[in-house]
């Protein structure tokens, strides 16, 4: 008789238990989806931004060199955007910088930015008010 009464079911104490961890182990399972769900938005606008200035980069060094050495020249510096930047006002503005660039420091002062090579070309693009960037070097 004791064997039947076990098959009939869960008993109140039993449920009562089960309800009780459900509802403890429920908030933080939520709490660590909400974090990942938050991850993922992050990682989607980086993602974007990436590309964004993948695609500028691309854009930039398929001009040819003397067009960029130019542009970086009337520049005036590798702090100063050049005109290939995006215009102002545009949305997650892409500004791109332009210098000539001392690969071999001839000039024994180790700045980069001085003393620079005739065929070689530093090349920044950044989203303004951003800390995302990509630089790259550009030879003739």
């Amino acid at each position: 008789m004791s064997a039947r009464r076990a098959a009939r079911g869960f008993s109140y104490i039993e449920i009562l238990i089960a309800t009780v961890l459900i509802a403890v182990a429920l908030p933080p399972a939520m709490d660590a989806l909400g974090s990942g769900l938050l991850g993922a938005a992050v990682h989607e606008q980086r993602s974007v931004a990436h590309y964004d200035l993948s695609g500028k980069m691309e854009d930039v060094l398929a001009q040819p060199f003397d067009d960029l050495a130019s542009a970086a020249l009337a520049a005036g510096g590798a702090g100063v955007a050049s005109s290939y930047s995006d215009a102002a006002g545009t949305p997650s503005r892409r500004l791109v910088y332009l210098s000539l660039y001392d690969g071999d420091n001839a000039d024994a002062d180790n700045n980069p930015f001085t003393g620079t090579d005739p065929d070689l070309l530093w090349v920044r693009i950044a989203i303004e008010g951003s800390a995302d960037a990509l630089e790259t070097l550009q030879n003739r």
